[in-house]
């Protein structure tokens, strides 16, 4: 009787060069289209299984989440604010988001790293929520 060797191990990114330029699509999307996007990846066998589109899918959901707080708390800001011009300040605050997820969205498509963002990344790993390959 014949052996059957066992399954390849799953690859490991050890260095950029194993990351294709679906990966860094994927991984923008995921900061750009949040959480749409993010679920997607971990729903998906084969997207799941890369590990840059996973880490970049959970980090997003992550920052995604610390987003909806702050938009929240401008909210109750908002609400409270009596002065037309104090809450039109306020509800300007809404907008800020955008501009992190735009410039993390550029990171992960044009350098190809497993890359922190401030509090939340950190947040993340000691939860075991996020780990680096």
């Amino acid at each position: 009787m014949s052996q059957v060797p066992p399954p390849p191990a799953p690859q490991a990114y050890s260095s950029p060069s194993d990351i294709n330029d679906n990966d860094k699509l994927i991984a923008a999307l995921c900061y750009l289209l949040t959480p749409l996007v993010s679920i997607i990846v971990l729903l998906v066998d084969t997207m799941k299984a890369r590990p840059y589109q996973k880490y970049h899918a959970m980090q997003a959901l992550g920052l995604f989440v610390a987003e909806f707080v702050f938009l929240i708390v401008v909210c109750i800001c908002t609400a409270i604010g009596s002065l037309v011009v104090i809450g039109a300040c306020l509800g300007l605050l809404a907008f800020l988001p955008i501009i992190p997820d735009i410039y993390y969205a550029i990171i992960a498509y044009s350098r190809p790293a497993y890359f922190e963002i401030p509090v939340i990344t950190k947040f993340m790993m000691q939860q075991g929520w996020l780990t680096v390959p």
